[in-house]
């Protein structure tokens, strides 16, 4: 494929996080996520406040071509799937939960390209009617899926965990079935998965490591791990952009191929 011109990119919706500093409130996302937006889908981020149901969704997803739900160290706040909302199982950031819940369901329903990474996944699981498990690595036969304790980003976003891609699955089509690296660092992971998922890759300890929507009109999967960080150096953290980036312009292709039929 050609690469698309800078006047062709998409547009893609990104969310964001609340954060309280500078004696302001920001609405914010990491700039690996927005990043690798670009350098690896070749895409339009849009950031998307987080003000909930006074945003109308339907007109956003008019508008854009995918969704991207980004990581964060917040968490998911517990009462959205009957967790104990503990400060322990915190930080929370429910002006994000208001806002990225209903937009993963909407962007379902209307076909539209979603790519949900880290807090994104578990979002996506609690959309869909899934449970979370915190401290997992708590859990016996757990492995510690938590970051190294280190000032250096590049030591702890390293490629380190193997996890298994389930053959048949839309990331058996990106990345071959079988044994992949990744750099998958969480606290939290899905529990009880949401009836409308489908487990598309595990850790060896048996955590979920990637999941897709079943009988999606679109691309729409979530991966625990973190391919924003390396996406200009590691091959499989760049496939996953590229078949996300891929669905995008097939999906802006069929929106301008419906309107030009109609005109």
């Amino acid at each position: 494929m050609e690469p698309v011109s800078k006047m062709q990119q998409p547009l893609v919706a990104v969310s964001t996080d609340v954060r309280q500093f500078d004696n302001y409130t920001w609405h914010a996302a990491p700039q690996q996520y927005i990043e690798a937006a670009i350098a690896g889908a070749d895409v339009f981020p849009l950031l998307v406040p987080s003000f909930g149901d006074r945003l109308d969704f339907d007109e956003l997803l008019s508008s854009v071509d995918g969704v991207m739900v980004t990581g964060s160290k917040s968490n998911v706040h517990p009462s959205l799937y009957g967790g104990d909302p503990s400060e322990a199982n915190g930080p929370y950031d429910p002006a994000r939960d208001s806002t990225t819940l209903p937009l993963i369901r909407k962007a379902i329903e209307r076909g539209v390209p979603l790519l949900a990474i880290c807090r994104g996944i578990q979002e996506l699981n609690v959309a869909l009617g899934g449970t979370l498990g915190t401290e997992i690595q708590e859990r016996e036969g757990s492995l510690d899926h938590r970051a190294p304790v280190s000032e250096n980003q590049d030591e702890r976003f390293g490629i380190h965990q193997t996890i298994s891609i389930k053959p048949g699955t839309c990331l058996a089509g990106v990345f071959g079935a079988g044994d992949i690296k990744v750099n998958s660092l969480h606290r939290q992971a899905i529990d009880r998965l949401g009836s409308k998922l489908q487990v598309e890759a595990l850790a060896t300890d048996g955590t979920i490591e990637a999941v897709s929507v079943k009988e999606a009109r679109a691309f729409a999967v979530g991966v625990q791990w973190h391919p924003e960080y390396w996406v200009k150096s590691d091959s499989n953290s760049a496939k996953i952009f590229r078949a996300f980036g891929d669905a995008v312009r097939l999906h802006a292709a069929a929106k301008a191929g419906a309107r030009a039929a109609a005109e």
